[in-house]
């Protein structure tokens, strides 16, 4: 297994969000429904993690302001995702939204398309289905291929599931999360926190799906 090396060559790619991508390296991804966090709340959070930034020195308003952050000692990496990560996740799983994935046949979906192509365009290593995101350890064998195979993901499972609901419009929101996993002892964190979060979210049994290799 395959950790973060800032020796090697890292493709980092400009959307919505910068995103990290590594040949072979684990990579824990996050993506949301496009209800699941309202305005308010993503207004303000954005704005708390924006003064943090400026006062460690890194202007947020800068495209590679992740770049930065990255650089920063590991003790304040550590303290803002303690401070800002931790904090959004808190929020996902507070239950906003509709929160449809809670439904065990719209999850299968979700579960199905996450393990159609493993072993063959990446190697899946572990994921959670909450009721209005979803978590997941993968690595991809060349830098290209993550976005590419996260966009087939959500675009599949999204027709997939208004087609089984019903409905129309956008189902996640456009962009997702992407962190490179930097040592083993930050991936077993990463699987431990797959593997509780529908207990630490307060879900009864049946309201998330997760699949562990």
């Amino acid at each position: 297994m395959r950790f973060f090396d800032p020796e090697d060559e890292v493709l980092i790619t400009h959307r919505k969000l910068p995103h990290w991508s590594q040949e072979g390296s684990v990579v824990f991804i996050t993506w949301r429904t496009s209800d699941s966090m309202p305005k308010a709340i993503v207004d303000r959070w954005r704005a708390e993690r924006n003064r943090w930034l400026v006062d460690h020195g890194i202007d947020p308003t800068l495209p590679q302001w992740r770049v930065h952050l990255q650089a920063l000692p590991d003790e304040l990496l550590a303290e803002f995702h303690d401070h800002f990560t931790s904090r959004w996740h808190h929020e996902l799983d507070a239950g906003h939204g509709d929160c449809v994935l809670a439904q065990p046949e719209i999850a299968k979906i979700v579960h199905d398309s996450l393990l159609h192509f493993d072993g063959e365009r990446y190697e899946m290593l572990g994921f959670v289905v909450m009721p209005n995101h979803v978590h997941l350890l993968a690595t991809f064998s060349d830098k290209e291929s993550m976005l590419t195979q996260c966009d087939s993901w959500k675009h599949f499972t999204a027709r997939e599931i208004q087609r089984r609901l019903g409905t129309r419009g956008r189902f996640w929101q456009k962009d997702a999360f992407d962190h490179l996993v930097r040592h083993e002892a930050q991936y077993l964190r990463l699987r431990s926190y797959i593997a509780e979060n529908p207990k630490k979210a307060g879900l009864v049994p049946g309201r998330a799906l997760v699949w562990l290799k």
